[in-house]
């Protein structure tokens, strides 16, 4: 049983390390996107200013960053399953963030957002996936001790 954990971890992180990869590629497009989706809260403008200035690059150029850095990160801390519970709760919350941000479904007529409803739901799939990474952790457990968390 501990193989087909391991080979199914595997290939579960290799979706997040090919879509942190291709956030990076073409950075101005992600970026461009990311400008269309987020806004700033005048709150932390100041300091994003300050940033900004610090790297010459705009806010949604460094979050582009940010996201792909984390889940090329994520995927290669969960596959070799080294703080493979902390990963899985960052990716908990960059999905659940990236969902409500970019999935924006329930502002479409029925017909048109059919797509979006099947990337949200896919988004909560891969949060279950998570959840059930977070659940099982480093060491292997028995049969009878995981059924009876129940």
């Amino acid at each position: 049983m501990p193989a087909f954990v391991t080979f199914g971890r595997i290939l579960f992180a290799v979706l997040f390390i090919y879509t942190g990869a291709t956030k990076f590629f073409p950075l101005q497009a992600t970026a461009d996107f990311i400008a269309t989706k987020v806004v700033v809260p005048e709150v932390i403008e100041s300091y994003t200013k300050q940033i900004e200035t610090a790297t010459a690059m705009t806010t949604p150029q460094l979050l582009a960053i940010a996201g792909g850095g984390l889940e090329i990160i994520a995927g290669l801390m969960i596959a070799l399953n080294f703080g493979a519970r902390f990963f899985a709760l960052l990716m908990i919350i960059y999905i659940a963030v990236s969902t409500v941000l970019f999935s924006d479904f329930w502002n479409q007529a029925a017909p048109d957002n059919a797509r979006m409803v099947v990337d949200a739901l896919k988004n909560l799939s891969i949060i279950g996936a998570l959840f059930m990474i977070m659940g099982y952790g480093r060491a292997t457990r028995s049969a009878e001790t995981a059924y009876g968390d129940v």
